[in-house]
């Protein structure tokens, strides 16, 4: 007896999950690519060498690159070249207080849900992001404090909130950055520690509020030139419900 065998002719195209990833995968190399100087202000972007540079087909950096425009950090102009934007303190600024409230949200919707499980990956990221302060790695700074956050963003489940913070985060990047190589990225690690601790407590008001200062205090400056030393972090945390 015989049985005609079939050779099923693998697919060419990645599955949607496997597009996802490398479209994800290549915005955040772009993005670190800038937030660390690896492009600098004004540099002209090509999508066929960053394809190049990435070994990856053009699509996603030119999709990469749209997300970097909505986000602010590269000026891309229809027809003509895409350059890396200079740092515009007045976007910062913005950028800064709205990815501030999102955090506090994320907190509150969060906090009356959250698990063990939660907090003991909140407690890692939080290790790991000490380590990587101490060894002034700030890559691997960035990518467990964005493990860290993540827990309750994720577990607030709040798909319009993960939307504004995918386009306010990149042009804080840059804030970030500069917290990171500086001695208040110690700071950072006290303010983690008293998250854990509140959410772990059930305290929304108490986490709302650490939450809103983590963000709102990295460094940046007043848009109107006054020279105060806005944004410091210094302080105890503004109450959520007395602010604006």
């Amino acid at each position: 007896m015989w049985c005609a065998i079939y050779c099923v002719p693998i697919p060419h195209d990645a599955s949607p999950a496997d597009r996802t990833l490398l479209r994800d995968g290549v915005f955040r190399r772009l993005r670190d690519a800038i937030v660390d100087g690896t492009f600098e202000p004004g540099e002209q972007l090509k999508d066929g060498e960053l394809a190049t540079w990435l070994g990856v087909s053009r699509t996603p950096v030119r999709e990469a690159l749209l997300r970097l425009a909505h986000g602010g950090l590269v000026v891309a102009q229809p027809g003509r070249s895409t350059i890396v934007s200079t740092l515009d303190r007045r976007a910062v600024w913005n950028a800064r207080d709205v990815v501030a409230a999102m955090h506090e949200l994320a907190v509150r919707e969060a906090v009356p849900q959250v698990t063990e499980a939660d907090l003991e990956a909140m407690r890692d990221a939080n290790r790991r992001f000490a380590s990587a302060i101490d060894a002034r790695d700030v890559e691997a700074a960035l990518r467990a404090d964005d493990d860290f956050h993540g827990v309750l963003v994720a577990v607030a489940g709040n798909g319009a909130l993960d939307t504004v913070l995918d386009q306010f985060m990149p042009v804080l990047r840059r804030a970030e950055y500069l917290r990171f190589t500086s001695l208040d990225g110690r700071a950072s690690v006290a303010r983690h520690d008293e998250l854990i601790r509140l959410a772990a407590a059930l305290d929304v008001e108490g986490a709302a509020a650490v939450a809103f200062d983590t963000w709102h205090s990295l460094p940046t400056v007043d848009p109107t030139g006054d020279g105060g030393d806005h944004g410091n972090g210094d302080g105890p945390p503004e109450p959520a419900s007395t602010r604006e």
